[in-house]
């Protein structure tokens, strides 16, 4: 079936771990989603962080470039932008109840090592007064290279929890 989504795995997590990796893509898809929800940190106030994959490990070379745009139900948009950084910063969120990161990247070009991966991006997150924050824009990693997944971290402490999941979409 045209469209289709084929699981290539999941990670769940139940108790604090510091990166959340997933892999697993290669040339059978044209184009991946990655989708996650309901992530928390186990410290309160860390922003969500992303490094794609080579070979299985996150590159940290400086070569991420990203545009967002930054929408709250409780204030004026923004708009964020960053070249040549070390990986691609999301949105913050917290330990309160209720806080929580949900979103989906569409990942392209990630299995080509002849041209630079890169992806869309669609964040939704609630604070602990339920002020809605949504992030919605791309980034890029600026190196011809095949990258073969993601790796999602907190800036400070761990993953306390949250569901990730990638996708390869049948071509």
């Amino acid at each position: 079936m045209a469209g289709a989504l084929v699981l290539i795995q999941e990670t769940i997590v139940t108790s604090g771990v510091s990166a959340v990796t997933l892999t697993g893509i290669s040339s059978s898809f044209n184009v991946y989603k990655v989708v996650f929800n309901n992530v928390v940190p186990d410290t309160d106030a860390q922003t969500l962080k992303l490094r794609v994959t080579t070979s299985g490990t996150p590159d940290s070379d400086s070569e991420y470039d990203d545009g967002l745009m930054i929408m709250k139900s409780s204030g004026a948009f923004s708009f964020t932008n960053g070249t040549n950084q070390d990986h691609i910063a999301f949105t913050t969120s917290g330990t309160a109840t209720g806080e929580e990161l949900n979103g989906v990247l569409h990942l392209f070009n990630f299995q080509n090592s002849s041209i630079n991966s890169f992806a869309t991006v669609e964040i939704a997150s609630l604070n602990s007064s339920s002020a809605l924050r949504s992030q919605t824009g791309g980034f890029m990693h600026t190196v011809a290279e095949a990258n073969d997944g993601v790796s999602f971290f907190f800036d400070s402490g761990n993953i306390a929890s949250g569901t990730f999941k990638l996708y390869g979409l049948v071509k």
